[in-house]
């Protein structure tokens, strides 16, 4: 009989549950559920939903996996199952795992997003079979997972791999750094997340600035997007290629700085941000080649992640 664990994905909009064959990795049956109210007792009734759904698909009982691994797009206080900050949540020490298991019956372990995602390409992923890995995602946020000596690294209190928000610019309330949805100044993620670089834009653009992004937005700046910036920098616009050359800057040596003080053997690249837009992710890897530690990238691999949307549930699940 296969093993089976059970894993969610907790997003800002979405909660997603999946049955995984623990020896394989298979997703065997999964459920989305979409989040109308996110307050904690209502988001922890939609992951008891997305769970029964799937299990049922599996031909099993929520309770027959044991327990329960949760990924939170947020920062999360150790072992003890309380969401420290989860913006897209709206969330500030939260006990979400003991409110869930309390609603599942069953024991939860509840990790940051990233890192178990990070989890699931170190089983069965890209970075399966390494020992030292950095996973490093750019999407509506900014963070990294990382794996020392095969196990997952958390920090003293569980928040070690934020890297979205280590300081940038200045963060002094005098200065005109940007807010990050952390509550604080000059984050990384302020500058760089897809949903960051958007916000910035659309204002940009309605204060008068002149770029072809207005033009392929066909003039909605509601629809202003990471991927319209990156087809305008392709087409060599000047307000693009100004913009990219900035948030490339940060986010190659920012990563650069995280390969230089871990010393991986293998760096895996993931997110919407950065899959989706070659254009950046030519000058994140120069400005990344012009900062990293030469003795840092002996043996070092660069490898896009290959669970995708995937490695959050199946990391979650197998959590240990």
């Amino acid at each position: 009989m296969r093993p089976l664990a059970l894993g969610v994905d907790l997003g800002g909009t979405n909660a997603r549950a999946a049955v995984v064959d623990a020896s394989s990795g298979e997703i065997l049956a999964a459920h989305k559920v979409p989040l109308r109210d996110r307050s904690p007792e209502r988001v922890a009734d939609v992951v008891r939903e997305a769970l029964r759904e799937a299990a049922a698909a599996a031909g099993i009982a929520p309770a027959a996996a044991g327990r329960v691994g949760v990924g939170v797009a947020g920062q999360c206080l150790g072992t003890t199952g309380v969401v420290l900050n989860a913006p897209n949540l709206g969330w500030r020490d939260v006990p979400f795992g003991e409110l869930l298991s309390a609603a599942l019956s069953v024991p939860v372990k509840v990790a940051n997003d990233l890192a178990v995602a990070a989890w699931g390409e170190k089983r069965f992923g890209a970075a399966k079979g390494l020992d030292d890995v950095l996973l490093v995602f750019v999407g509506s946020g900014v963070g990294s997972g990382i794996i020392v000596r095969g196990h997952l690294h958390d920090g003293a209190t569980g928040v070690a791999g934020e890297l979205g928000h280590v300081k940038v610019r200045p963060s002094r309330p005098d200065t005109k750094a940007r807010r990050c949805g952390c509550g604080e100044l000059g984050c990384l993620e302020a500058y760089t997340s897809g949903m960051n670089v958007a916000t910035r834009v659309r204002e940009e653009l309605a204060a008068g600035a002149r770029s072809a992004v207005r033009d392929l937005a066909q003039g909605d700046l509601a629809r202003v997007d990471a991927i319209l910036v990156d087809a305008a920098h392709r087409a060599g616009d000047a307000y693009a290629v100004a913009l990219w050359e900035e948030v490339g800057e940060l986010l190659g040596t920012a990563i650069a700085n995280l390969v230089t003080l871990l010393n991986p053997a293998r760096l895996i690249l993931g997110g919407g941000v950065l899959l989706g837009c070659p254009a950046l992710g030519g000058v994140v890897r120069h400005h990344f080649d012009a900062a990293v530690s030469r003795s840092a990238t002996r043996g070092l691999t660069v490898e896009r992640a290959w669970l995708g949307d995937d490695a959050g549930v199946i990391g979650a699940a197998l959590l240990e």
